[in-house]
């Protein structure tokens, strides 16, 4: 793997900030487009990251991102609410329709969102986070484009279908669960392709449905394997949680779902048929008092979690991590050194400044 270059937090975002705007996106709209993706990076998700903002340039460049779109709200209740994205970034769209499930929790204890007609909408623990620091539980998922194939199964049908939910603490760090439900993110083979390393088994197959290590296999007609890869290890526990995470982003809201969901990067194929709008997301909200008293239950969250680091540890191993122990630490220590970007990476920034016109280094 070749080294990687540091950067510093404040000029990616001022960069990306700066690229969004250029394509006509607001200001204050770039700005909280900007703060999800170096979050990410801060955060040590390299692949949701300032990597993904060369894709978003592509999708903007060819007019199949709305860079100000007029976002309606199609249904409502008091704890619901459908939104039409009408086709925006999913870094704006996202954090308005998350928003609103935290006003409604507010209101009447819960509140839930679902969004169609938008699209990639960058690491899904950034809205889980922000319902932190409101003092409630957060949800957040979305489907993606078709990369994964579900158990025993030979063709890409679902996306990488990503779910995010936090519970915070009293005096330890809260709890912050963000995974996709597949064996790995497809940023995470991108980065291997990036960086020229192969990628683990069981994490995907070929066009041909047998076992890969070689990433590029994979990008090339090949698909990612669901999460337990096969059933014996649970890769039925996988594609089933990438189905939930599906049917509730995709019919709930209207959008499209599995193999129809339309692509976030010019490189992917366009779906052979359309079922609904856009892509879809779905944030949820939980306001702690509405159930019980919310002091005693950040106590209960640092008893658990102070029990479960106490756990007798595996062999060669210090002990069980809390959900979110690795992005906290990456997140202190970046704070330290800078965004660590490989070349691959810098290049496509390079590229994306040329594009534009928006200096970067």
């Amino acid at each position: 793997m070749l080294d990687p270059h540091f950067f510093i937090l404040e000029r990616l975002h001022e960069f990306a900030s700066s690229v969004f705007q250029h394509f006509g996106v607001p200001v204050q709209d770039a700005e909280q487009a900007a703060d999800i993706l170096v979050l990410s990076d801060l955060r040590g998700i390299d692949s949701h990251g300032i990597a993904r903002l060369r894709s978003y340039v592509s999708m903007l460049s060819v007019g199949r991102i709305n860079p100000q779109p007029n976002i309606t709200i199609v249904r409502e209740s008091l704890s619901t609410a459908t939104v039409d994205a009408d086709n925006g970034l999913g870094l704006v769209v996202g954090p308005k329709a998350n928003s609103m499930a935290m006003d409604k929790a507010d209101h009447v204890g819960t509140g839930w969102v679902a969004v169609k007609n938008t699209n990639h909408f960058g690491i899904a623990g950034w809205y889980v986070l922000e319902a932190l620091k409101r003092d409630m539980i957060g949800w957040a998922m979305t489907n993606t484009t078709r990369i994964v194939t579900p158990l025993w199964g030979a063709e890409r049908m679902l996306g990488t279908n990503p779910i995010a939910i936090a519970f915070p603490g009293f005096e330890e760090p809260p709890i912050v669960i963000d995974m996709a439900t597949p064996a790995a993110a497809f940023g995470k083979i991108e980065m291997a392709i990036r960086t020229d390393n192969s990628i683990p088994a069981g994490w995907a197959i070929d066009r041909n449905g047998h076992p890969t290590t070689d990433p590029k296999t994979m990008t090339d007609g090949g698909a990612i394997l669901p999460l337990g890869t096969d059933r014996d290890h649970g890769g039925h526990k996988g594609y089933c949680l990438g189905a939930m995470v599906d049917l509730l982003c995709g019919p709930l809201s209207g959008a499209n779902w599995g193999p129809f969901t339309p692509p976030f990067t010019l490189e992917h194929a366009e779906p052979s048929r359309r079922v609904g709008q856009g892509i879809g997301h779905f944030f949820g909200a939980m306001k702690i008092e509405a159930f019980i008293d919310s002091t005693e239950f950040k106590h209960q969250i640092d008893d658990w979690i102070r029990t479960f680091r106490a756990t007798k540890p595996a062999p060669g191993t210090t002990g069980p991590l809390i959900p979110g122990d690795p992005e906290r630490l990456a997140e202190a220590e970046r704070r330290q050194t800078g965004i660590p970007l490989v070349p691959a990476v810098v290049e496509d920034l390079r590229f994306v400044a040329k594009q534009t016109g928006v200096p970067f280094e």
